[in-house]
């Protein structure tokens, strides 16, 4: 299909995606029972993916964002520039980051050491999606919502060039 001038395939559907969310957020209100936990969502991607993840929890939370950058387009350029770190203090916390995609690896990794600088009391990852052929992890990521080939995909969050994230599914995005 054509839209918005791209050419595009439905890969995950909205339906999908909401019941791999409601069963994460259930897992994390068990995990997290009597503790309030820090959600650190990873801008821009996904602010979506956190918006209805929190929604779908049962326990208390709190939340602040930090945003990196890793991309030119379609291509990693290979470093991670941090543009706007988190305010909150995370020390003796437990804290729960939320990426949109998981690709090469390389921006969860340096997520995940600069938290566990900041000596929290635990740090879980959660990802809406994973390309478990290139993401080069030496750590297991907690959540997976769905693991995905290595494709360029948009939507739900995901962007190309900065748009296309407001689809409600995710797509391939063709050449």
């Amino acid at each position: 299909m054509i839209k918005y001038g791209y050419k595009m395939t439905t890969l995950i559907s909205d339906g999908e995606i909401q019941s791999r969310i409601k069963e994460i957020a259930k897992d994390i209100s068990k995990k997290f029972e009597n503790e309030v936990p820090i959600l650190i969502g990873v801008l821009n991607g996904s602010f979506i993916f956190i918006s209805d993840l929190m929604r779908k929890m049962t326990i208390d939370c709190e939340m602040d964002f930090i945003k990196m950058s890793s991309y030119a387009g379609k291509e990693s350029v290979g470093t991670v520039k941090l543009l706007k770190d988190i305010s909150a203090n995370i020390t003796g916390r437990h804290v729960i980051v939320v990426e949109d995609i998981i690709d090469s690896g390389l921006t969860i990794k340096f997520l995940r050491d600069r938290l566990q600088g900041a000596l929290p009391k635990s740090v879980t990852i959660v990802t809406l999606l994973l390309k478990p052929d290139i993401a080069n992890l030496d750590f297991k990521i907690d959540y997976v919502g769905f693991e995905i080939p290595p494709e360029f995909v948009v939507g739900y969050g995901l962007d190309y060039n900065q748009k296309l994230r407001h689809l409600p599914e995710i797509y391939r995005l063709e050449e």
